[in-house]
C-alpha cells in the first residue's frame, strides 16, 4: 500500500507507451503506479512519480522493484518465465500469472495449446528441419520466430521451404503457417477478473501496413452480430481457458467464412487505443481495475463510429512538432491526440490519434489526414 494515499500500488514492468498511458488512468483512480524502466528517458519514466531503473531481465532488479506492490503485471511480455515463476514463488502477485503469460510470449506454445482447446488457427508446424516445411509447399507461407517477434519482425513470407533455409540452420526456434487468404483483420478485446468477472469491447477492424498496424476501426465495419458475438465469446473462452487476468487482445483473420486466431497478447494492445476516447471503460482503466480485482467498467462504445490512426515516425518536413501540433488542432479541432515522448525513428510508433462520430466516411479521413500531419508535417 502506498503509505501516503493508503491506496494499492501496482507495480508495471516495462516504460513504454501502454504503461505510459496505463499512468493516466491511475491517476483518475487514484492509484500508485510503479514504473520499471531500462532507462530514466522511457516514455512512461518521462511522467511516472515512482520509477525504478533496472532490466526486465534482472532478477533481483525485479524482485527489489516488487517489493511493496499490491500486484506486478506488464507493459511487455518479456520477462523471462523463470524470474516470473520465482516472484510468484516468493508471494508476488503477478497478473496475468506466468503460466499465461508463456502463451503470449510463445507462439509455439501459443498454438498447441489453442489446437488441444479446438480453437480454430490457421494450420501450421514447429519447425527444426527442412523436412518440417515440406507439407507447406503448394503456395506462400509464414515462418515466424516464436519468441520476440512484433510489428513485422521475426515474420518471413516464404514462396518454398528453400527460402527458409538460412533461417531454419541459424537454430532459430520457428514455426511454419499456411498464408491464410484473409478478408480483413480483426481484434477481439477482452478482460477478465481474479473473480471471473469478463467484459468484452465491440470487436474491431485493425488495418495493417507492412506488418504494422496504422489504423483502427470500432465497431469493424459490416461485421454481422453473429460474426462479432462469435469473436467475443471466443476471446472469453480463451481468457477463461488460459487463466488470464487482465486485458486480453485476440488478433483475428477474418476468411469471410470463419474467423481464425492469429496472436494474442495479455495486456493493453494497440488494437484498443480507441477506447480512450471512444469507450466508457478505457483499456488502461479496465486492465487496473481487473489486476486489483475491482468490478469492471462498462465497454461501450460511445459513438456509431471511432477512428485511431497510429502516429508513425517520418520524416521532419522542416516543421518543429509543436508548429505541427498548432496546425493540427487548428485543422481538426475533434482529433484526440496521444503522443507517447519516444524518439522518432521512421516507422516507429510515436503517438496515436483518435476522431469519433456519426460515421466512418466522416471520422477516417480526418484521423488519417492528423496522424499523416503529425508524422511529416504535411496533412
Amino acid at each position: 500500500m502506498d503509505s501516503r494515499t493508503g491506496l494499492p500500488v501496482v507495480g508495471v514492468v516495462g516504460a513504454g507507451q501502454l504503461a505510459r498511458m496505463t499512468h493516466q488512468a491511475a491517476i483518475a483512480l487514484g492509484q500508485s503506479l510503479r514504473i520499471l524502466a531500462a532507462h530514466p528517458d522511457d516514455g512512461a519514466a518521462l511522467v511516472a512519480a515512482d520509477v525504478h531503473i533496472g532490466h526486465h531481465t534482472d532478477l533481483d532488479a525485479l524482485r527489489r522493484f516488487a517489493k511493496g506492490c499490491e500486484v506486478v503485471t506488464f507493459d511487455h511480455e518479456h520477462v523471462p518465465p523463470e524470474h516470473l515463476r520465482a516472484l510468484a514463488g516468493e508471494g508476488v502477485v503477478v497478473l496475468p500469472g506466468p503460466e499465461a503469460l508463456l502463451y503470449a510470449q510463445d507462439k509455439r506454445a501459443m498454438r498447441e495449446k489453442l489446437t488441444d482447446l479446438g480453437v480454430p488457427v490457421p494450420r501450421w508446424s514447429p519447425v527444426s528441419t527442412m523436412d518440417d516445411l515440406t507439407g507447406f509447399t503448394d503456395g506462400p507461407a509464414v515462418v515466424k520466430a516464436s519468441r520476440g517477434g512484433y510489428d513485422g519482425k521475426g515474420v518471413w513470407v516464404i514462396e518454398k521451404p528453400v527460402d527458409a533455409a538460412e533461417l531454419v540452420a541459424s537454430g532459430t526456434p520457428l514455426i511454419v503457417e499456411e498464408k491464410v487468404p484473409l478478408r480483413r483483420e480483426l481484434a477481439a478485446l477482452v478482460a477478465r477478473s481474479p473473480f471471473g468477472q469478463v467484459s468484452a469491447w465491440p470487436v474491431v477492424e485493425t488495418v495493417q501496413r507492412d506488418g504494422i498496424c496504422v489504423e483502427v476501426l470500432a465497431p469493424a465495419p459490416g461485421l454481422s452480430d453473429e460474426r462479432a458475438v462469435q469473436a467475443q465469446e471466443l476471446a472469453i473462452r480463451i481468457a477463461k481457458e488460459l487463466g488470464v487476468v487482465g486485458v486480453l487482445a485476440v488478433e483475428l483473420f477474418d476468411t469471410g467464412n470463419d474467423i481464425l486466431v492469429n496472436e494474442l497478447a495479455m495486456r493493453p494492445h494497440n488494437s484498443g487505443h480507441w477506447t480512450i476516447d471512444g469507450s466508457v471503460t478505457s483499456q488502461f482503466e479496465q486492465h487496473l481495475r481487473a489486476v486489483l480485482d475491482y468490478p469492471l467498467g462498462a465497454t461501450n462504445a460511445i459513438a456509431p463510429a471511432v477512428c485511431m490512426a497510429n502516429v508513425l515516425g517520418g520524416a521532419d518536413g522542416g516543421m518543429r512538432f509543436d508548429e505541427r501540433l498548432h496546425h493540427l488542432f487548428a485543422a481538426e479541432p475533434r482529433a484526440k491526440v496521444h503522443l507517447y515522448g519516444k524518439a522518432v525513428r521512421p516507422g516507429r510508433k510515436i503517438g496515436h490519434v483518435t476522431v469519433v462520430g456519426g460515421s466512418f466516411e466522416d471520422v477516417r479521413p480526418r484521423a488519417a489526414r492528423a496522424a499523416r500531419w503529425l508524422s511529416d508535417g504535411e496533412g
